[in-house]
């Protein structure tokens, strides 16, 4: 990536609430018309992010950088960017067409134009028929559009997505991430969104940025957070059900306890320098276990929960938990059943730290 084609750039940027470490020394480079979604738990330091980025907060430390231009000291009307917020924030006396105006207004755009920008925005978001409608008499996904109308019409460089869908039920969010993500490439303006919901994570996002007590743990594509991820938290925190985490250890070149001989493995992992006896951690996608009547594994099924589509189901191998998918329509709690491991999809983690063992 060239300077020429990044958007935003942030670097060093750190922020404390007394003793309270909330950011600690985030770097992050989006290019123009990228979507990155900031994820992590509750309370990782998401919003407080944003809130940096629009002012809205003083940084200890780190400067901010928005088309060439350093904003970090800037107030937050100077800065050039939209926030729209998870309670939608639009202002319950005017209409749909009042709040759609009011950036402009404090623009002061003539009043012509001002006509124009809210029709042509009006048409984008499906809302023509509702520009006299106040935000009361309109549904809640209708009230997001309005929010993200008021934001576009500024015509930004940086759009900020604080948590905009958490307010829809599942239905309607699933619909408006589409939305949202196909008015951002149109609009080929850069964006950050941030969500604790990983399926908004991977089904939206260029790039994932996965905070964690405040610090960046990994930024990079949904695919590579998913399949690359650089230690367990990373690894733990993406996925449904959750990854299965096994504790092994490497016995005569034996991987214990599935007796799985290093030298099968694919040639990545070959090289990966494990001392006799010393344990460590396999990873285990749900996917990459299956199972089959010529499987060379057994285990006692512990309990199966239906999905729709399909079951998700755990078994007891060797005393160890493991969670698999699986359509079979006569798996019961109590069966023994053979399975069988995607060997080229294994992740391995050291002990202590949980670092994965670059392949």
């Amino acid at each position: 990536m060239t300077n020429n084609d990044i958007s935003l750039s942030i670097s060093g940027l750190s922020k404390s609430y007394g003793d309270t470490k909330v950011l600690s020394d985030v770097n992050i480079d989006l290019r123009q018309g990228e979507l990155l979604v900031a994820l992590g738990p509750s309370g990782c330091g998401k919003t407080t992010l944003l809130r940096l980025i629009a002012g809205l907060e003083t940084p200890d430390s780190g400067e901010i950088w928005l088309e060439g231009k350093k904003i970090s000291s800037l107030p937050p009307k100077d800065r050039d960017l939209s926030l729209v917020f998870q309670n939608y924030a639009l202002y319950p006396h005017m209409t749909v067409a009042g709040n759609l105006e009011f950036p402009l207004k404090v623009k002061k755009v003539p009043r012509v134009e001002r006509k124009k920008q809210i029709a042509k925005i009006a048409e984008l978001l499906d809302l023509t028929e509702k520009l006299n409608s106040k935000p009361g008499e309109l549904s809640g996904g209708q009230r997001q559009r309005v929010a993200l109308g008021r934001a576009i019409i500024r015509k930004p460089s940086l759009y900020l997505l604080d948590e905009p869908l958490s307010n829809l039920d599942s239905q309607l969010r699933s619909r408006m991430r589409s939305e949202i993500v196909a008015l951002q490439k149109k609009l080929e303006t850069c964006a950050i969104y941030v969500t604790h919901d990983q399926t908004e994570a991977l089904t939206m996002a260029d790039r994932i940025m996965l905070l964690h007590e405040g610090r960046v743990r990994q930024i990079g594509t949904p695919e590579e957070i998913y399949r690359a991820p650089v230690d367990m938290f990373v690894a733990g925190f993406i996925g449904f059900p959750r990854i299965n985490f096994v504790e092994c250890s490497l016995d005569e070149k034996i991987i214990t306890p599935f007796g799985i001989p290093l030298e099968i493995l694919a040639p990545m992992y070959r090289n990966i320098i494990i001392s006799r006896g010393e344990k460590f951690i396999v990873g285990l996608r749900p996917e990459d276990i299956y199972p089959g009547p010529l499987g060379e594994f057994k285990g006692i099924v512990t309990s199966v929960e239906f999905h729709g589509d399909r079951k998700v189901a755990t078994l007891d191998f060797a005393g160890t938990s493991l969670t698999f998918y699986t359509d079979s329509k006569t798996i019961s709690r109590g069966d023994e059943i053979a399975f069988n491991l995607r060997r080229d999809n294994l992740l391995f983690f050291n002990l202590p730290d949980g670092r994965r063992v670059i392949r």
